[in-house]
């Protein structure tokens, strides 16, 4: 019999900062999501307040409280770090132990409802991985569907952020170990396949109709599944009935309220000129500015210690949080407005016209890493003049055609769509014929990635498609 023992051992772990934790709370934070946290912010923080004109950046000019943080070395870092996801968390020793649990229930106190990427990168830190490690499995995270799907090909990903597509293969492996079971698939088969894996049922009835007999199923085929299987009809109902039970969308229970509805975080319009402006919405949102009162009560508190460093830690805490907000907003806007400079003959003629377009290749021009980028993007939409879209799907790959304009795959997508909507529903087009005919219109693609684009568009094979 085995004897249990206890041993005690020391080992240095890298955490992530607490205001660099906030910061990048804030970037990721769509616009009703940073509401929420703003609100919570003036509730649990008596020195912030909701201003029409806000003065946030207001210097203060106590020399003790200036001495205490850096703030402009914090924000040159805010770009290195959120790529590295991890530093060395940094105590300052004049701080005493109301102030330093008073500071960790401010920052417990304002993250917003738990979402799926939190609940993932709560995950991330607590598995014990290197930064790099962290830092691979965060961009995945980050390129998550609402319904925890990897709907972006990793070889897409990898050129967009140039680094070895092994990296990210990495980290979606290690992801999809995670809670909830399922997320990072790429498609409904592979999310069920990953459940019952977790289940312990990889190897069996139920993760061999779901690996080939899918379509079967969905069509109520069951007497000819039973047959196939050499089954009977009564095992494969009850398999299918365990098989609905599993969770088609893995990350919706953590949409935040369970909201159905999306607010744009920016929107693009044309002005009188014909020109196309982006602009950051959200002006009904909470403006935040430090109270003079409690700027003069900081001054006037030079016997009370305490009370100083109360006052000096909530304003700081305080300063962070509006700094946090305006490069947030800083970096969504140069980023909308690169897409504008980048994109108008989408604008323009709409989503078949979407040029290809990197992360790195915005992160070059407005001085950020592509990490950055990738999370600045993540979640947010657009309001253009084509409908409400996912910042995420203005960047992509593409091809060329043969008269040497650039098309993005969303261009792609629409153009074999296009073709499926025009066809004779009694001959339906197959795979092969579509890649023809998008090659008579200069658009030169495999035929499996026809498939690969006409199953994202969720149309079913041509077979399925004919119409008696």
């Amino acid at each position: 019999m085995a004897n249990a023992s206890l041993n005690q051992s020391l080992s240095q772990q890298q955490t992530l900062a607490p205001q660099m934790r906030q910061s990048l709370e804030i970037l990721q934070a769509n616009t009703l999501e940073l509401g929420q946290l703003l609100n919570q912010a003036m509730e649990v923080n008596p020195v912030l307040e909701d201003a029409t004109e806000s003065d946030s950046l207001d210097e203060i000019t106590d020399s003790e409280f200036e001495e205490s943080d850096n703030f402009d070395d914090w924000q040159d870092s805010y770009d290195d770090d959120a790529r590295e996801l991890a530093i060395m968390e940094r105590r300052n020793s004049g701080i005493n132990k109301d102030a330093a649990d008073a500071r960790e229930h401010f920052y417990n106190s304002i993250v917003a409802p738990l979402t799926l990427q939190e609940h993932l990168i709560e995950q991330i830190q607590e598995y014990g991985l290197s930064k790099e490690a962290q830092a691979d499995a965060t961009i995945v995270v980050g390129n998550l569907t609402e319904h925890g799907y990897l709907d972006i090909p990793l070889e897409d990903l990898a050129t967009s952020l140039k680094i070895p597509v092994s990296r990210l293969e990495d980290g979606l492996a290690i992801i999809q170990n995670f809670d909830p079971s399922g997320v990072g698939a790429s498609d409904l088969r592979e999310c069920l396949l990953l459940q019952l894996d977790h289940l312990g049922l990889g190897n069996g009835l139920e993760a061999e109709i779901v690996d080939e007999h899918l379509d079967e199923v969905a069509k109520h085929h069951f007497p000819q599944l039973a047959k196939k299987l050499h089954v009977t009809l009564d095992t494969i109902i009850e398999t299918v009935e365990h098989i609905r039970s599993l969770d088609p969308s893995p990350g919706s229970r953590f949409q935040a309220g369970g909201n159905p509805y999306v607010q744009a975080d920016v929107e693009i319009i044309e002005d009188d000129d014909g020109e196309w402006i982006a602009g950051l919405t959200g002006s009904y949102l909470p403006r935040l500015r430090i109270n003079d009162e409690y700027k003069d009560m900081l001054s006037a508190s030079s016997d009370d210690r305490k009370t100083r460093n109360y006052l000096r830690n909530q304003i700081r805490d305080g300063r962070a949080i509006i700094r946090a907000i305006d490069q947030r907003q800083e970096t969504i806007l140069a980023i909308a407005r690169e897409i504008v400079d980048r994109q108008k003959p989408f604008l323009e003629k709409g989503s078949r016209h979407l040029k290809p377009l990197t992360m790195n290749d915005i992160a070059e021009v407005i001085g950020v890493h592509p990490t950055t980028v990738s999370r600045a993007v993540a979640g947010k939409y657009i309001d253009t003049p084509h409908g409400l879209m996912e910042m995420r799907k203005f960047f992509a790959t593409g091809y060329q055609t043969s008269d040497g304009k650039d098309v993005s795959n969303e261009g792609v997508r629409e153009a074999l769509q296009e073709l499926i909507q025009s066809e004779d529903g009694s001959q339906p087009l197959s795979d092969s014929k579509l890649e023809k005919l998008l090659t008579e219109q200069g658009i030169k693609v495999a035929r499996r990635t026809v498939a690969k684009y006409r199953e994202q568009l969720g149309i079913l094979p041509s077979h399925l498609r004919k119409k008696y």
